[in-house]
């Protein structure tokens, strides 16, 4: 991939004609923000954690949580744990290596030159032993084995061929100092009364007793009153150091090769830890294995070329005794990929659209599952799947019967080339979703089953997907795995969208990928065209300079508000001209494409995009407020009660005549849609002498219950 951004780089130059750029992500917004919300541990605590040991089995398959691996099993936070990078895995959810540390940023020290990048180790483990059904110690005999399957690329940057992926495993070294174990104990224990306190620069000693075999000092660096807790260190910790042999390595190649190399898109690897004596080391309480990359980023010749690249994706790690290198099947039915939406072409539409529209039009008449059997027995499975309206009474199933399901590793997912096998693989959309013409909004909850009930053990599994019917289009699913861009100055991009009626456009909310040294803050003018058989024809709308702005919050859209709402019919396109070179980086969704709505030029002619993927774009039609699945806004619902109306310095909540959890938030919106106020209805006053003149919308959102008033300051 980096060589073929070079190349770009030279057309870009030289080149008469504009150019895309796809660029990978300089930030994972979702590890970023969990990062800053992270409250740090003591390295006491840290210490603990990775102290701790777990029985065998060890196994993870990556779909109980997400960004982070799963603390109880692994050590560190570097690896991204999600549904949006893989492949088609063996089920739902991996765990991503790329060039993004555990705080979202690209590493400090990445380079074009190999570096290691991200760690995903297990906790250490009891391979000494076993403890159920009884306690016994195990060595070689016992065949213990570990299993993973791994795939490079993915959705993601394929890694070059010397952008490895590694597994070592730990063995026992000599022993050195390991840590500084301490206690946490009450301040009140160095305290005479509740008036007194630790000052600065204070010598603390450790208790003794039980807990603290040496008694040891440190230095207090703040004030501690009556009521504070401190860790107080309180021994060494001397232990066997910790030597790392390299047992495995793929070399980085694109998904397509690792495909006509292995005849599948996840390839499984067994790996004992007992092939010869020396491997008799690994038998020991408190081994780990590690997985390892080392990847490399583009030079910064171009700063938003700077970006994520060479990706790994692990799924279905296991380590346990008894096992051999056949051992390869696992009794367990998934699902693999994200659930799909019921649109035939978009993943949200507004509701007044959808009610508007023709069903056969705008629903798809068939959808496609991916289900897997990854036991080496046939399974007779039974698949459904329930639509649920969200606040509403609508609902419905539908129950595709029962059918034979071979095993994966020889026949992969289950497919429609059979009667049986079309009720559960592509299973038709059994009903339209109901029309209710006392909302501006809804949205349904469509869980989709897997199971196998006719012996003891019921193997099950489940997706679920949230349909929203909102006031905006979306192609994608909000989350991008790249980053888009035009080049030179002057080039113009357009977004092609359909009405089913006529209706009027509000705005345009946009995503652009966060870039180091904010690369991407350059002028655009938002632009709107209509349809010209296909093409953009007309333009209809010209924004003044603008930039790329953000909101605060996971891939929260920042919506571009129009002067004033145009009304549109049928096809028309949405996009910018922007003003100067370089990659403004919009959001790219990989995991549904839209390429062939996607249009770019420089001078007159509109060519189609070579891009596969689609762009965090979604244009506002009808209500000018922007509606989400945070917020299913009834027209008809209890109105809040907010007063003096108009208003000058001091809003006041009507109080008495709702009951407010504490959980309560208050929002207030311009006419553009656009939240001026965000905070905790804590109290019956709310400043307001910062806003000015104006009409406004006041929202409280109480754990779901949305309640909304209009409100007009003037002085």
């Amino acid at each position: 991939m980096k060589q073929v951004l070079t190349i770009l780089a030279i057309s870009l130059f030289f080149g008469l004609n504009a150019q895309e750029i796809v660029s990978g992500l300089q930030y994972n917004e979702a590890v970023r923000l969990k990062a800053e919300q992270d409250v740090s541990e003591s390295s006491a605590l840290k210490a603990g954690v990775q102290s701790a040991k777990i029985a065998l089995p060890f196994f993870d398959d990556f779909s109980r949580y997400s960004l982070y691996p799963d603390q109880s099993l692994w050590i560190g936070k570097s690896v991204f744990v999600n549904k949006d990078f893989p492949y088609y895995p063996p089920n739902n959810g991996a765990a991503t290596f790329d060039a993004i540390d555990a705080t979202g940023k690209i590493y400090s020290n990445a380079n074009w030159i190999p570096f290691m990048a991200d760690e995903l180790k297990s906790r250490p483990i009891r391979t000494d032993s076993v403890f159920d059904p009884v306690i016994r110690e195990i060595g070689p005999e016992d065949s213990l084995y570990l299993s993973f399957y791994y795939q490079p690329q993915g959705v993601g940057d394929d890694p070059e061929s010397w952008d490895t992926l590694i597994l070592e495993f730990s063995r026992m070294g000599d022993t050195v100092f390991s840590h500084i174990d301490s206690v946490l104990v009450s301040a009140q224990l160095y305290l005479e009364s509740p008036d007194d306190t630790i000052r600065p620069l204070d010598t603390i000693w450790s208790p003794g007793g039980e807990e603290c075999d040496t008694n040891m000092y440190m230095i207090n660096f703040r004030i501690l009153g009556w009521d504070d807790w401190l860790w107080v260190p309180c021994d060494s910790v001397f232990g066997p150091d910790t030597l790392w042999d390299k047992v495995w390595q793929a070399e980085g190649m694109q998904l397509e090769d690792f495909r006509a190399k292995y005849g599948s898109d996840f390839d499984q690897v067994m790996i004992p830890l007992y092939r010869e004596p020396a491997d008799s080391v690994y038998f020991f309480d408190g081994f780990q294995f590690r997985f390892r990359n080392y990847a490399s980023i583009s030079d910064d010749i171009i700063p938003s070329w700077r970006s994520n690249t060479d990706h790994w994706n692990i799924d279905w790690v296991y380590l346990d005794i008894n096992r051999n290198a056949g051992d390869t099947n696992y009794r367990a039915l998934t699902f693999s990929q994200r659930a799909p939406s019921f649109l035939k072409d978009y993943q949200v539409i507004p509701y007044r659209q959808y009610r508007a529209g023709s069903v056969t039009d705008l629903l798809k008449p068939r959808f496609e599952m991916y289900i897997a059997n990854l036991d080496d027995q046939e399974h007779n499975t039974n698949y459904e799947y329930r639509v649920q309206q969200v606040n509403g009474d609508f609902y419905y199933d539908y129950y595709g019967g029962s059918c034979n399901l071979p095993p994966f590793d020889l026949f992969g997912f289950q497919n429609c080339n059979s009667s049986c096998g079309t009720a559960h693989a592509c299973p038709p959309v059994n009903s339209a979703f109901n029309y209710d013409f006392s909302r501006d909004t809804t949205s349904y909850i469509i869980t989709h089953y897997i199971s196998d009930s006719s012996e003891a053990d019921i193997l099950v599994d489940s997706i679920t997907y949230r349909q929203g019917f909102y006031n905006y289009y979306a192609y994608d699913d909000g989350t991008p795995e790249f980053g888009y861009g035009i080049e030179p100055a002057g080039a113009r991009m357009a977004y092609q969208f359909e009405l089913s009626i006529a209706d009027t456009l509000q705005g345009v909310q946009m995503y652009f990928n966060r870039t180091q040294n904010s690369s991407n803050e350059i002028f655009f003018n938002l632009v709107v065209w209509q349809d010209n058989n296909g093409r953009p024809g007309v333009e209809l709308y010209r924004s003044p300079s603008i930039k790329p702005q953000w909101k605060e919050g996971l891939y929260e859209f920042y919506p571009y508000m129009l002067e004033e709402p145009i009304l549109l019919n049928g096809t028309f396109y949405v996009g910018w001209q922007q003003q100067s070179g370089g990659n403004l980086n919009i959001g790219l969704d990989a995991n549904h494409d839209n390429g062939q709505r996607i249009f770019f030029t420089e001078q007159t002619e509109w060519l189609n995009s070579n891009v596969k993927g689609s762009l965090l774009i979604r244009p506002i039609v009808g209500n000018n407020l922007v509606l989400g699945d945070d917020e299913v806004h009834h027209i008809s619902q209890e109105k809040l009660s907010v007063f003096p109306n108009p208003a000058t310095d001091i809003l006041r909540i009507d109080r008495n005549n709702y009951s407010f959890s504490p959980y309560a938030e208050v929002y207030l919106y311009n006419i553009y849609g656009i939240p001026v106020l965000h905070q905790a209805l804590n109290s019956d006053q709310i400043d307001i002498r910062f806003l000015p003149q104006g009409m406004y919308i006041v929202k409280v959102n109480d754990r779901g219950r949305v309640m909304t008033a209009k409100l007009l300051i003037s002085r």
